[in-house]
């Protein structure tokens, strides 16, 4: 991210959203709103006094509610630029109009309560989307006991936990601040289930593997139990790490986990959460008492995808994320031209395939601007001007949003470097004054006495 905001062609806008987006393939406007920091990125030294010396705290969004924030704060640790923002909710000043600590301690004089937000317009020729995903909340899945048991943790908190920038400094211990003896890691929280998402998030298995070795180097005599339907380990190198931790003594059970509960038989359950499992290979249930509980949750679509969808003119597959023109021959490109999805806003997918994805659309924005010329579908829908009403019926129906009305002329306009040649205009029209080009009735029926002949 440093090497992008400092390369001479590259504008890195942070804290901003795309608001709007007309026009087509090489020719698009873009309105973005820039959000106002409240504090002046040209004069701001990242020194950290401001957040220091701020009275008001809340949970870290960042740190998954493991962690505390100052209502001003940089987002993440490596933010770039590393700039702090002020949360207005949070903020004393913007509540009851007073405190500005923050401003009078600050040496620099980067604190601006006047700051507004701005709209930027900007023309580019393509678009990618790289929206990214959202971890499923498994609070919906009430037999897990998330948010009820104090040590029932997500995959995201775990990571976050492990780390040594992290709100415990890397530690692992439980909410009493004592360190676990025992941990099982459930699979597929969310994924390959009916109730829920029925596709596999792919990257859970390995993550839940590489917990596994975490828990192992840090807590060298802990119990550790991975509790799976069936392993998926399909990358190279990973059926290796896989035996690896075989051999580290990782407790592996073929399994869906049914429930955690509290809720003690015998005594050494006693203080502990109980993961009721029919473990498969052995076919018996068991009922295995552990300190804490990881959730290994499934990737699913951003709450906001439907609304970047009709933003961008993205179709989206049943399962919500953005549905690309191919699945094989075209992986990233979208049904509208010149806007390409990246990352798991297509789909679940790790580290490796969304560098290779994001590549191949860099890649095709580049040949889009090397060739200087773009090719239009043939097969395109027109207007004939003399025998168009204006009903604007045709307007409405598109779905590639490629018909306008001219007020002068009264008459819709096709245009055809958006038009995909569907049909839907041509069927619906009354007065019979779209046509689709290479589909018209002339040349259907010249097709038919050619095979029938």
């Amino acid at each position: 991210m440093a090497s992008v905001r400092s390369h001479k062609n590259i504008e890195l806008m942070t804290y901003s959203e795309v608001i709007g987006v007309q026009g087509y393939v090489g020719n698009f406007r873009v309105k973005i709103r820039k959000k106002p920091r409240y504090v002046d990125e040209n004069k701001c030294t990242g020194c950290g006094t401001c957040q220091d010396k701020c009275p008001s705290k809340t949970d870290s969004e960042f740190d998954l509610g493991l962690g505390q924030r100052k209502a001003i704060y940089v987002p993440f640790p490596q933010a770039v630029p590393n700039v702090p923002v002020i949360d207005r909710e949070r903020c004393i000043y913007f509540a009851k109009g007073k405190c500005r600590a923050c401003e009078k301690l600050c040496e620099a004089k980067a604190i601006d309560f006047e700051q507004a937000e701005k709209i930027i317009e900007v023309d580019v020729g393509s678009v990618i989307v790289a929206t990214g995903f959202e971890s499923f909340d498994p609070s919906v899945m009430a037999q897990f006991g998330y948010g009820r048991y104090d040590n029932v943790f997500t995959g995201l908190q775990f990571e976050r936990m492990s780390n040594a920038s992290g709100p415990t400094g890397g530690k692992i211990v439980l909410k009493n601040g004592s360190e676990p003896k025992s941990i099982a890691i459930l699979h597929c929280i969310g994924s390959r289930d009916v109730n829920y998402h029925e596709y596999c998030s792919r990257v859970c298995c390995m993550y839940s593997l590489k917990f596994s070795h975490l828990l192992r180097e840090k807590i060298p005599d802990a119990e550790i139990y991975q509790l799976y339907i069936d392993l998926r380990c399909f990358g190279k190198g990973y059926e290796e790490f896989y035996n690896r931790l075989q051999e580290e003594e990782v407790n592996f059970i073929r399994g869906r986990a049914g429930e955690v509960t509290d809720i003690a038989e015998n005594p050494e359950e006693e203080g502990k959460l109980t993961v009721l499992v029919e473990d498969t290979l052995i076919r018996q249930k068991r009922r295995i008492p552990v300190d804490m509980v990881i959730l290994s949750t499934a990737l699913e679509p951003r709450a906001d995808a439907g609304e970047v969808a009709r933003l961008f003119s993205i179709s989206r597959s049943k399962d919500g994320f953005f549905l690309e023109k191919h699945p094989k021959l075209d992986p990233v490109a979208t049904t509208t031209d010149g806007v390409f999805v990246v990352g798991c806003c297509q789909g679940p997918k790790d580290i490796p395939d969304t560098v290779a994805q994001a590549s191949a659309a860099a890649a095709r924005v580049l040949s889009l601007i090397s060739r200087g010329s773009v090719e239009i579908e043939a097969a395109t829908a027109v207007v004939d001007d003399k025998l168009c009403s204006g009903c604007k019926i045709c307007n409405s129906l598109c779905p590639y949003n490629a018909i306008s009305f001219d007020e002068a002329k009264k008459v819709s306009v096709i245009n055809e470097a958006l038009c995909k040649g569907c049909g839907t205009c041509a069927a619906a029209c009354p007065s019979g004054a779209i046509t689709s080009r290479h589909f018209t009735t002339r040349q259907i029926m010249a097709q038919l006495e050619g095979v029938l002949v």
